[in-house]
């Protein structure tokens, strides 16, 4: 069974860092794309950034120039490195991976979402 597994996250002033790191496990043979989306409270959740399995990133406009977006030297995660943050940036932060091929079917995951918070 595929498992997205979080870590990373927490609180944070204005204009600090943070990174976040994202490892699927569970029979993969492959993954198209791995990335990052947000859901703030009241809001819809939303694409932040991804990158694909040759490692071209994608990158929402508000994060453009601010977060980083990487893979790992480990098969199958992906880490997001978050700087120069701002208050509306402030969201559960959730991994995802797409097309995920096993052994048995395709499908695309979810992790459970990790909190980012940052103070003004």
């Amino acid at each position: 069974q595929v498992r997205l597994v979080e870590s990373g996250g927490g609180l944070v002033q204005n204009g600090g860092s943070l990174s976040l790191s994202c490892a699927a496990s569970g029979g993969i043979r492959s993954v198209a794309a791995m990335g990052w989306y947000r859901q703030a409270p009241g809001k819809e959740r939303e694409f932040v950034a991804d990158i694909s399995a040759v490692g071209r990133p994608n990158y929402a406009e508000s994060v453009k120039g601010r977060f980083t977006i990487s893979r790992a030297s480990v098969p199958n995660r992906v880490d997001l490195r978050m700087s120069g943050l701002k208050p509306e940036d402030t969201a559960v932060y959730y991994c995802s991976a797409a097309r995920v091929l096993t052994n048995h079917d395709i499908g695309d995951y979810w992790g459970q979402g990790v909190q980012v918070t940052v103070s003004s």
